[in-house]
């Protein structure tokens, strides 16, 4: 201090202070992962409703091209897709029912039933699913999804016939089906007798899809479009061989 300089009185230093500037500083405990109590994020259903957990393809040809990924609402704009080589297949299933049922009445190169009334209402067709889910569930007491797939299985062909030209005439030849192709071709099968129900007809569309895939899960030829198509195609394989 200079000589003549006048400082300052300095309060004293409160004794709680003094003990905390003393005391040393305590590093943070640290937590081990046994002390972390995980999350358990509530399920994705299908609409809110139904779930697609546990549920298993028990046809091994085509477990790999039916995607039954939870979604809240299976809309993912799927026509993105169509540029990648069986990428449709990573959509969800019933996603591509609900696309099939846009234009249900092309059969072949031509329109047997005309579709020009429903073709391209997604909300249409989400909602004809929805009720028809809710049919399934009401008179199956099961997981529509789970009858939904296994109507699948039951009405996807295993042969069908390809005609070629050999020479002057046209031969028929069985061939086996793709697995990919046999998933669309139930899919089509199932709205097309979904249409075929409810055209002209005082049935609603999603009473007529529930008729059909219930037809379809009980292997019912005679009420089931699709069961129907899939034994037609075999037979006629098994006699062009």
């Amino acid at each position: 201090m200079v000589k003549g300089e006048v400082t300052a009185p300095t309060a004293p230093i409160p004794k709680e202070v003094q003990k905390v500037r003393k005391a040393p500083a305590k590093a943070p405990k640290a937590v081990s992962n046994k002390e972390l109590k995980p999350v358990k994020l509530p399920e994705m259903k299908l609409f809110g409703r139904w779930s697609t957990a546990g549920i298993q393809v028990k046809d091994a040809g085509i477990k790999d091209y039916i995607n039954l990924d939870p979604r809240l609402v299976p809309k993912v704009y799927s026509r993105f897709m169509a540029k990648r080589q069986f990428y449709k297949s990573k959509s969800s299933i019933v996603e591509r029912l609900i696309n099939h049922l846009f234009v249900v009445g092309h059969k072949g190169k031509k329109h047997k039933l005309t579709s020009g009334r429903n073709v391209g209402k997604t909300g249409h067709a989400i909602s004809a699913v929805i009720k028809g889910f809710e049919i399934i569930e009401g008179q199956t007491k099961m997981n529509p999804v789970e009858v939904l797939v296994r109507a699948i299985e039951n009405s996807a062909p295993l042969e069908e016939v390809i005609s070629y030209q050999r020479g002057g005439i046209f031969v028929r030849e069985a061939v086996v089906t793709a697995p990919q192709r046999r998933v669309d071709l139930a899919l089509r099968h199932i709205t097309q007798g979904t249409y075929k129900k409810s055209f002209a007809s005082k049935k609603t569309a999603a009473q007529a899809l529930a008729d059909e895939i219930i037809a379809a899960y009980k292997k019912d030829s005679a009420g089931s479009y699709a069961v129907s198509e899939k034994n037609r195609r075999e037979r006629e394989a098994t006699e062009s061989r």
